[in-house]
């Protein structure tokens, strides 16, 4: 799995438990696993089409550094299948992983459309 990047769980990241908010954690991963999809395809017209079960398994506290993680898991025609995790760069323990982010490739329609397999 390639970490390419870093977060600092700040006080904005945190819901009422003091702790990170599990809703920010979802958006990094979808964030990260859509930008390295989007590289591997060779395009940026791609939707998120389906998250497999969230499994959260150890809190983030304010101040963690926290490093995200990609890596491919299937190939499809139109659509490519991302695993994706968040570990903390201090404990080296994992925070959230998600199995399967499946991520679709769209043409000017918004319909599926063949990909490029660009960093495959």
């Amino acid at each position: 799995m390639k970490y390419q990047t870093r977060r600092v769980v700040m006080y904005s990241h945190l819901n009422s438990a003091g702790v990170l908010f599990g809703g920010q954690a979802l958006a990094w991963i979808d964030e990260e696993s859509g930008i390295y999809a989007a590289c591997q395809m060779g395009t940026t017209r791609i939707v998120t089409k389906k998250m497999s079960e969230v499994e959260f398994k150890n809190p983030a506290n304010l101040g963690d550094i926290l490093s995200i993680g990609a890596e491919v898991v299937k190939v499809g025609r139109t659509s490519l299948t991302v695993k994706c995790e968040i570990r903390n760069k201090t404990t080296n323990k994992v925070i959230v992983n998600v199995d399967e982010v499946v991520f679709v490739s769209l043409d000017q329609n918004n319909k599926p459309v063949a990909h490029n397999m660009a960093g495959i």
